[in-house]
């Protein structure tokens, strides 16, 4: 038995009616007791325990990134990174700098820019990348990970030639004399992708390593995370989680699992909720449509600042209504990503004809939820589903995601206090590496609808959650979406010990902008220290 006090904490949202509560009794990996130091060294008397003393810092049921990409958010860390750059030309000169570094041939990989940002609007053209280097092969990923940017070499090692014919689920951005001018949108980017060199299995555990550990650095104690794709196999899958867990990480994943790699599933004969107290299986993920900032997301009416195109639907309706059919035949949920409202009215159709029972442990997600009508919240109120939202989306998509929406659809557009208010459960994460990983950030944007440094009311003010309510998002709700309400999401007697310890109270009075400040001390995972710093 493996057994530890912890002391002189101070619990979340602990009972006015019981003061002096400080301290959390974990055996094998659950809450035993929680009471103060001297009751509970009394209770233990005879016993042997370890005994961890919190010194006074602030003591949060586990906070979890309940939609990310462990593997990709890894990778991260050693490609250029555009977050911070504000015009093409910025943009122009980091992919100077990092060809001068690489030797010619290799791959220049770069992601997170954002035209949006941008001096007008401007991205760099083919032509333009060229100039830089036609030495390396330029392949840069925009922060909606369904739009991208390549030179002319990375067009020639993908064997796309300039009269290539868009495909319904892809297509290529082309200037005004006709010539392909870099941009590539959503299934088209499978030629470049394949032209890769594909990372070795041990770069691949190296980076899932890498991700978990800056996770646990930033107070995070577990991610829901899909990897499938990258790692190529569940056998891959399971054996990175299995064997990183007998070196020593203490670290959680609850593994969305894509719905390409089903044949492989039922042949392994898994189940929804298999795994261990350190990875668990999830739903089954598949993609409606792509995003609003590349107008790749599936509108019911054409967008607003575009009105010659409605977006992709990754899938015609039947095909949606046939892979739902065999996901549960499986016995599985679904994990749907779904950004425009035409994609979320076709997921709401499959999802009708295939319902998952109410009683169901694991339910339906609905992924983004960030422009819905009414009229499809309410079909979804009736079903067996969780909400996975991204509050990092609101300052990084404000204000010109209105100009692609228009006036007529903001009533449900980014609205987590309305989807809250809806009774369902509703998780939060931070679609790293798409956004910042960190769940600070990823509160402070729910509290207060704006960037880092912005002085105003917020964003569709009306929608700001309070610090609690954010906090659940990232707790409880990320607990209910996994299934695993009644063992995880809160602190309580008989649940898992997960514990993240910080440096300062976390409360609906304080000023909001001292959520960009707070720091992880300590992250506890099934009762084990994860990170201390």
């Amino acid at each position: 038995m493996v057994a530890t006090l912890y002391t002189h904490g101070r619990l979340f949202q602990q009972s006015p009616g019981s003061p002096g509560i400080d301290s959390i009794y974990v055996e094998d990996g659950k809450i035993k007791a929680i009471g103060s130091a001297a009751e509970l060294r009394l209770q233990l008397t005879g016993k042997s325990y370890n005994t961890v003393d919190w010194d006074g810092a602030y003591v949060l049921p586990g906070l979890v990134d309940a939609h990310m990409h462990l593997g990709l958010h890894g990778l991260k860390l050693s490609m250029l990174d555009f977050t911070n750059a504000s015009s093409k030309e910025e943009m122009l000169h980091m992919v100077r700098e990092r060809a001068a570094l690489t030797p010619p041939g290799e791959w220049i990989l770069g992601l997170n820019w954002n035209e949006n940002h941008f001096e007008a609007g401007q991205t760099p053209h083919r032509d333009e990348l060229d100039a830089v280097t036609d030495q390396h092969p330029v392949y840069l990923t925009r922060t909606c990970f369904h739009a991208f940017l390549a030179n002319s070499e990375a067009f020639r090692r993908a064997g796309v030639a300039e009269d290539i014919p868009d495909t319904p689920s892809g297509s290529f951005g082309r200037d005004a004399d006709g010539r392909l001018n870099g941009w590539i949108y959503e299934n088209a980017s499978m030629p470049f992708t394949n032209a890769q060199p594909q990372p070795e299995p041990n770069q691949l555990k190296a980076a899932i390593e890498s991700a978990a550990r800056d996770a646990l650095r930033l107070g995070l104690t577990a991610a829901h995370t899909e990897d499938l794709r990258l790692l190529g196999s569940v056998e891959a899958m399971l054996r990175i989680q299995q064997e990183l867990r007998e070196e020593g990480l203490s670290f959680r994943t609850h593994q969305l699992m894509f719905h390409g790699f089903m044949d492989e599933i039922r042949e392994l004969g898994m189940q929804v909720g298999s795994g261990s107290d350190w990875y668990r299986i999830g739903a089954i993920k598949l993609f409606a449509d792509g995003a609003v900032g590349g107008r790749t997301a599936f509108l019911q009416e054409p967008y607003s600042d575009h009105p010659g195109t409605r977006g992709l639907a990754m899938h015609t309706p039947a095909e949606l209504q046939a892979i739902v059919g065999q996901v549960r035949e499986l016995g599985y949920p679904v994990a749907f990503h779904a950004i425009g409202d035409g994609a979320a009215e076709m997921m709401a159709d499959a999802l009708g004809l295939h319902p998952l029972s109410l009683d169901f442990q694991f339910p339906d997600r609905f992924i983004h939820a960030q422009i819905v009508q009414p009229q499809t919240v309410q079909r979804m109120m009736r079903m067996n589903l969780a909400v996975d939202i991204q509050p990092r989306f609101v300052p990084s998509d404000f204000p010109w995601v209105q100009d692609r929406v228009g006036p007529d659809r903001t009533s449900y557009l980014y609205a987590w206090k309305k989807w809250l208010q809806t009774g369902l459960a509703c998780a939060g994460g931070s679609d790293a590496p798409i956004e910042p990983l960190n769940p600070f950030l990823g509160i402070h944007a729910a509290v207060t609808r704006r960037k880092p440094g912005e002085h105003h009311d917020g964003y569709l003010p009306e929608e700001k959650l309070s610090v609690s309510e954010a906090v659940g998002l990232f707790t409880s709700g990320a607990a209910q979406a996994a299934g695993e309400a009644d063992v995880r999401g809160t602190l309580a007697v008989g649940k898992f010990a997960d514990f993240t310890v910080v440096d300062r109270h976390l409360h609906d009075r304080m000023d909001p902008e001292e959520l960009l400040q707070v720091k992880a001390v300590m992250t506890v995972v099934n009762g084990q220290i994860g990170y201390r710093e």
